[in-house]
């Protein structure tokens, strides 16, 4: 989700029976044991209370209410407001559980590792706005392998054929959350060969092959696609740098619908310039928004999409529904969905 969270109706042909996205997560739920679970109680929707949510709180079982001493969750629908919630924890100590916006939560990472104590649950949005944002990257992907940025440039009709297909090609995918296993899924009619890079060693099914994150370099070299769809923390941030685009093939194409800071930008630049890789497909840019007048804006073949590889109207309703099976988990059960895990953080 890249803006504050909104209320929507859900989009044009939502009626009913049309077919609607889903959340796709790698570890659905985590169940809190019962000593640790958060003292239930009423919820905050804040720092616009969007009705859409408030009636998604509702609807579990929850009650709404501004935020005071009796407060005891939160949901937080802004990233850009992060800098003004630590003050809401700190004057209101008995929240004690927080359900952010987005499937990043970077933007948080000062307040989680600050915040990282007993009885204080958070989660995120991770996993359920994988739909959209896997459907972006293929779209990005295929476009890419046609030579669609050269295509739209284009004033006069070319002559010599160009393009590529993406069936049975080595895709790469950095990260194992729900857009890689989304991805995957899409990919699956192309028979494509997919290689997923992760922080564990456990196999992903459905992947050809899973590495962990320290040997990125050796699975490179055979990719004809390289799709970014990691976390950005401490130590993703800029997984992608020189040595990285030297070690792709000058075929490969690169796209990044995660986070920018995970691409040193610099070193991309350099490597379409010097054709060390073919193009790029960004969703996501460092720095972001990008200036006008920025280089990247004018490279042959780089696609650039503002940061809307979903909008409000793809994911309030998805969000909704998160809310809704968390509220039940802080009211109920304790099995919470897309728990934040602060010092990993994601």
């Amino acid at each position: 989700m890249n803006q504050d969270a909104t209320e929507h109706d859900g989009g044009a042909g939502a009626g009913a029976g049309a077919a609607r996205h889903r959340a796709v997560m790698a570890d659905e739920v985590t169940a809190i044991p019962a000593d640790r679970r958060p003292e239930p109680g009423p919820i905050a929707v804040l720092p616009e209370a969007g009705q859409q949510f408030v009636d998604a709180v509702e609807a579990a079982g929850g009650t709404v209410e501004p935020l005071s001493d009796r407060t005891r969750g939160v949901v937080w629908l802004s990233n850009k407001d992060a800098a003004s919630f630590p003050a809401v924890l700190e004057a209101h100590p008995g929240i004690g559980w927080v359900q952010l916006p987005f499937a990043g939560v970077d933007a948080f990472a000062d307040i989680l590792a600050a915040e990282n104590r007993p009885g204080l649950v958070w989660t995120s949005a991770k996993g359920a706005y994988a739909q959209p944002v896997a459907e972006h990257a293929l779209v990005l992907s295929l476009a890419l392998l046609r030579v669609l940025p050269k295509r739209l440039r284009a004033r006069s009709w070319a002559t010599e054929p160009e393009g590529r297909s993406l069936y049975g090609m080595d895709v790469v995918i950095v990260g194992a959350g729900g857009i890689a296993l989304e991805l995957m899924r899409l990919l699956e009619p192309f028979g494509a060969r997919v290689t997923i890079v992760r922080r564990s060693e456990a196999a992903v099914p459905g992947a050809a092959r899973t590495v962990t994150a320290s040997r990125l370099r050796e699975v490179l070299p055979s990719a004809d696609l390289v799709v970014v769809a990691a976390a950005l923390t401490g130590g993703t941030r800029r997984l992608f740098g020189p040595d990285e685009f030297a070690a792709m093939k000058d075929t490969a194409y690169l796209v990044n619908i995660a986070r920018g800071g995970l691409v040193d930008t610099d070193a991309l630049l350099e490597a379409l310039r010097t054709g060390a890789i073919a193009g790029a497909g960004l969703d996501v840019t460092d720095p972001e928004p990008l200036p006008d007048g920025h280089p990247l804006w004018d490279e042959p073949g780089v696609i650039i999409t503002p940061h809307q590889a979903d909008t409000p109207e793809m994911t309030a309703p998805l969000l909704a529904e998160r809310i809704r099976l968390n509220v039940r988990a802080f009211l109920d059960d304790g099995r919470f969905v897309g728990v934040v895990d602060p010092e990993a953080g994601y």
